[in-house]
């Protein structure tokens, strides 16, 4: 069944496409028309546009304004991608939340309106696990933790008893935006994590190495806190005696220590082995190494996606579409709506 998703939770607005996909079957490597390899569930395409500012955050205005300008040319390019033409298209989806409503919305009519157009079904999922389960998809982990790092999101998350359970999270904003406000505090743009990923990296290769500074450490029993932790580092930006490189090393090392710590008693709590990675903050490159590492030396398996599903994307949204519609969800389009604050631990799960 193929199928089309559309992402627009918040800066990026991007279209995936989901379904079987020919192979060449010839040990030759030449054409063989009349014995092709069919492989179900291949990521045909997965398109993305981002909005972005050289100082600032994300303005939801804006975004939305972006999405609303490239939406119909990232659907052409997804269906070039594909080498498949909107005929073809069997099932829509889209992320119903959690998001900006702004952006939400762009997704929403520009899904319900392929839907009509073409007289398919239209399915809205949760973004939040749409990263979890095209992971597990992808990694073929089987039933891990999942450490879920975004902009707007952080949580600590596992199936228990036919629900996705929030082991631990922030509780006051998401890891992403946090980084994101010290970058805007320096002025290096949006989105800060990159830059603050090769600042940290700059340091940890200069000679003599980097200089670790004493930040506040907050996690509270198995949540985070990360609000202190950015006033502190905008003091200590802002006194002129520390290089941003230290700053921005520091501050990861600190960070994702508090992140896997959760993690690791998530783990053993929920007796998993298995620790899988989501979201664009789990690019990073540092927070990755440490992940290893820590489920190295605690006897797990760490799996990391591709970087194309780490990020905000539309080819995890059209593959939690296909997994909710072969589980019997149905929709009707004049009764769907966003859901800006719709949880994970709010999903009804029926697909396992």
């Amino acid at each position: 069944m193929i199928t089309l998703g559309i992402e627009s939770t918040a800066h990026t607005f991007g279209v995936g496409i989901i379904g079987p996909k020919k192979e060449n079957n010839n040990k030759n490597g030449e054409n063989d028309n009349n014995n092709p390899k069919i492989s179900k569930d291949q990521i045909l395409a997965n398109v993305i546009d981002a909005y972005s500012s050289e100082t600032g955050g994300i303005h939801p205005s804006l975004a939305k304004q972006h999405h609303e300008k490239v939406r119909y040319e990232v659907i052409q390019k997804a269906l070039d991608q594909a080498g498949i033409s909107e005929k073809d298209i069997e099932l829509i989806s889209f992320s119903m939340g959690p998001g900006l409503p702004p952006c939400l919305v762009v997704g929403m009519n520009t899904a319900k309106e392929l839907a009509a157009k073409l007289k398919v079904p239209l399915i809205g999922v949760n973004h939040c696990i749409a990263h979890l389960e095209i992971g597990r998809h992808l990694t073929k982990a089987k039933n891990p933790v999942l450490l879920y790092v975004s902009g707007a999101n952080t949580q600590i998350i596992a199936y228990e008893a036919n629900k996705f359970r929030i082991f631990g999270e922030t509780l006051d904003q998401g890891c992403g935006n946090f980084i994101d406000a010290f970058a805007r505090h320096t002025g290096i743009g949006f989105p800060g994590g990159p830059k603050i990923d090769a600042l940290a990296r700059s340091a940890m290769t200069r000679p003599g190495g980097p200089q670790f500074l004493e930040l506040p450490y907050a996690v509270k029993g198995m949540d985070m806190s990360f609000s202190g932790l950015l006033t502190n580092l905008k003091q200590k930006y802002d006194s002129k005696k520390y290089t941003l490189e230290d700053l921005s090393y520091s501050m990861q090392e600190t960070v994702f220590a508090m992140l896997l710590e959760v993690s690791e008693r998530a783990l053993n709590h929920c007796q998993k082995d298995e620790l899988l990675l989501g979201g664009g903050v789990c690019c990073n490159s540092r927070l990755q190494e440490m992940a290893q590492k820590m489920c190295e030396e605690g006897g797990f398996k760490c799996f990391i996606p591709p970087r194309p599903v780490l990020v905000d994307n539309a080819a995890m949204i059209a593959w939690q579409g296909l997994l909710e519609h072969r589980a019997g969800t149905r929709m009707k389009a004049e009764n769907i709506d966003i859901m800006p604050n719709w949880r994970t631990d709010m999903v009804d799960v029926r697909w396992r």
